[in-house]
Order: C-alpha cells, then structure tokens, then sequence
C-alpha cells in the first residue's frame, strides 16, 4: 500500500509557531527519504498555541522548495471559508512552484463562532451539501478552465505550469462528503482519526454514487485513502504508553481545552494507565479513533482496516509526544509498510 502523513504543525512545549513549522520542513523531507507518496499540511484555526498550521498555502510553498519529488497537499483547505477562486489561483500557483507535485484536498469545517466571524464566514446555508458540491465543482472549473465560452469566467487566466495543474481530493468524515466525492468522479479520503464510526458506511456510499469523470480531473473508478492516527514503537507496550498522548488530547478537547499537548506520563496520569495496547486483530465493526503497536502490529492493522474500507493508501496523522518520537514512528511503519526509500 502507499503511505502517506498530514502534518498540523503542532507547537513544541516552550516553542514557537517558527519552531513548528521547522519541525514540519524536516517531517517532510524526512517522509521524503523514506518513499512517503504524499505529505499534507493542516488548517486549524484560533488554536495557535498548540497548532500553528493555519495556512496551508502558504506552507506548501515553503514545502516545495525544501523537497523535490513528494507530493504536497491540503489536508484540508476548508472550502467554506472561502472563495472558490481564490482557491484555485491559490493551487494552481503551487503547481507552477511544484509542477505535478500539489494535490487540492477540498474539506470543510466549523471553528467557534468568533473564529467564523473573523473568518467572515457568519452567513447561514439553507443546503450545505448543495453549497459545498457546487464550491468544488467551481474550483475545479476553475482549475481546468471547464467554464463554457458564455460564462462571465470564461476569460479568467490562472498561472499555470505548462504540465497540468493541482489534483483534487475530497476529504470527509461522513457518507454526504462520501457522496459527494462519488457524483463528482473525485478521488476520497475518509478521516478515520475523526468520525472512524462512519468509516464503512462513508465509503460504501463513495462507491455506490461513484461516477467516472470525463474531465481530467477524475478517476475512472473509486479511489480511497483513509487517514488514521497511528504511531508506532519497538514494543506494542512503547507505543501503548505514546498513545496515551493523543488519548489524553482528545478528552482535553471534549472538555473544551485548548493548549499544548500533555507529556506522556502527564497523559498517563489523566487517563489512570497506560492504554492498552491495539490488539493487532479488530474485531468486525471495530475502528479505533487512534491506534498504536509494534512495526508488525501496525502492518496487520493496516491490512484490517484499508481492506475494510477498500482503501489504496494510509494516511498518518500523529499527536506524538515530540518531534523525534513522530520522526521515529514514520521510519518504523514505513520500514513495516516495505514502502521503498528514494535515491538522495
């Protein structure tokens, strides 16, 4: 199977959003070295204090001048924040940078309220699904110059490439974006780490409203990625007591809180243990928000839930204890994966 990750960004104790985004130059040569197929870069927002990736576009430029074969990606720009063209300009001048590199992940979400309004997002939707189809539907006429003569933006020239442009995906945690993605022939990635209940049934309703694309834009058949927060350790105990870290996160953001992420044995002592170790075979129906183990242990749990979802490609997303335990668990699993490193 490929490999990929997405990045947030996260801010180090005691560091600083440039700290941060260091940190996520090095992750993606590092992925780079190891024969990742992609790397993805976050947007969050009013969360500065412990994610600082706000602005994917602006850090896929930076990106793309610190690698040199990777893919690049959004994972996600939130498409109802803004302006379909503007979106478009935005990745089609990351293609320009990166030629056949840059892939357009398409999502949406809600902030707080007060993020919302600065984000002059505030309007009501009668349809959000219609909004949302209809917003990337534009972005990739946009894109592909799809627009008929008569339409007032049939003369809008976006900087190009020469060899193409950006790839989009349609990223979700539900069956609409699932949907969604089927209608328009686009490639889908489920985000397990959110909503892993849904994961089954997003990707059935992928399949079943799936339609090939004529435009170069699509796929000819159903294309899954699934993104899961896993890390990895020597031992399945190692990586049980890593694990604790994004555990111990997720209830901070049940509660409503908002800062850096707890040490491990911080998180361990908010959750009362150490988290039992994933076993290496889920019973059916089972998905884990987050997953830990073993190289051996991950391999077999990828095989599980890519084979469940009829997935093509693991995407990592990590709440790690620091940068290097993150830098390490990407060189256990692709080790575990058997993705091939690439020539320096």
């Amino acid at each position: 199977m490929n490999l990929s990750l997405v990045d947030l960004s996260p801010v180090p104790r005691d560091g600083t959003a440039t700290d941060a985004f260091a940190n996520t130059v090095e992750t993606a040569r590092h992925a780079e070295s190891l024969g990742f197929e992609r790397v993805w870069v976050a947007e969050h927002h009013g969360r500065g204090e412990s994610l600082a990736g706000t602005t994917p576009e602006v850090l896929l430029g930076r990106l793309a001048g610190a690698t040199d074969s990777i893919r690049l990606g959004s994972g996600a720009v939130l498409l109802n924040h803004y302006s379909p063209y503007k979106v478009a300009e935005v990745f089609a001048t990351l293609d320009a940078l990166a030629p056949g590199r840059i892939d357009a992940g398409l999502g949406r979400a809600n902030g707080s309220p007060a993020v919302d309004r600065a984000l002059q997002t505030s309007r009501r939707v009668q349809n959000p699904n219609e909004d949302h189809t209809e917003k990337i539907e534009a972005v990739i006429s946009h894109l592909y110059e799809q627009f008929p003569d008569d339409h007032p933006y049939s003369d809008i020239e976006l900087p190009r490439s020469g060899t193409g442009t950006a790839a989009p995906w349609v990223l979700g945690s539900s069956p609409s974006s699932g949907e969604i993605a089927g209608k328009l022939g686009l490639p889908y990635c489920f985000a397990g780490f959110i909503r892993p209940g849904f994961g089954e049934r997003a990707c059935q309703t992928y399949r079943e409203h799936f339609e090939p694309s004529d435009s170069p834009v699509g796929v000819d058949s159903p294309t899954v990625m699934v993104a899961l927060n896993a890390i990895a350790g020597d031992t399945d105990a190692e990586a049980a007591r890593y694990r604790a870290v994004a555990e111990a996160s997720y209830q901070r953001i049940q509660r409503g809180e908002v800062g850096s992420r707890p040490t491990v044995e911080a998180a361990i002592d908010e959750l009362g243990g150490v988290p039992e170790p994933t076993p290496p075979t889920l019973d059916d129906g089972e998905f884990p928000r987050a997953i830990s183990g073993s190289p051996e242990t991950l391999a077999s749990l990828f095989d599980q839930l890519t084979d469940r979802l009829g997935a093509e490609e693991v995407m990592l997303q990590q709440i790690a204890p620091d940068h290097e335990t993150k830098l390490r668990s990407h060189e256990l699993i692709a080790e575990a994966v058997g993705v091939a490193p690439r020539p320096a």
